[in-house]
């Protein structure tokens, strides 16, 4: 088993943190859309309603690939694995599809408008962000 001899900087755990504390935040999002009930969707707006209830089974599973694969990312990333990085790889993909859906197929943008696409944008840079950020930290040697 490979020692790892780089100590990470204080920045690493903070980002970590960061990640682990979004990526909880997400999961919960996630239980909260797959365990809406009809009483729920009822309390929202119409057109809310049709979005809601016309998403693809494909769609609620990127939605789970991408907020299941970042936390787990962000654990591992916080164990100093490099697996972390396949796993945020994975975590982006689902984001990919889940935005790609919400953006091109359907009329959420219409339905929420401009500032509703706000967090989906962030959710997408703040994925790539870590993407990026833990193949650096591969790369620096801080995770084996």
């Amino acid at each position: 088993m490979k020692e790892n001899l780089n100590k990470p900087a204080t920045s690493f755990w903070v980002i970590g943190i960061i990640a682990l504390i979004w990526n909880i935040l997400g999961v919960i999002a996630y239980l909260g859309q797959a365990f809406m009930t009809d009483k729920m969707k009822a309390a929202l707006p119409e057109d809310q309603q049709a979005l809601y209830e016309n998403i693809p089974l494909w769609v609620t599973a990127a939605f789970g690939i991408a907020v299941w694969g970042g936390l787990l990312a962000s654990v591992l990333l916080l164990m100093k694995k490099a697996f972390s990085k396949i796993v945020f790889i994975i975590s982006l993909i689902g984001i990919v599809v889940q935005m790609f859906y919400n953006f091109f197929l359907t009329k959420a943008i219409e339905v929420y408008g401009p500032g509703g696409m706000i967090m989906p944008i962030l959710i997408l840079i703040f994925g790539i962000f870590l993407v990026w950020y833990t193949k650096k930290c591969v790369d620096d040697g801080i995770l084996t």
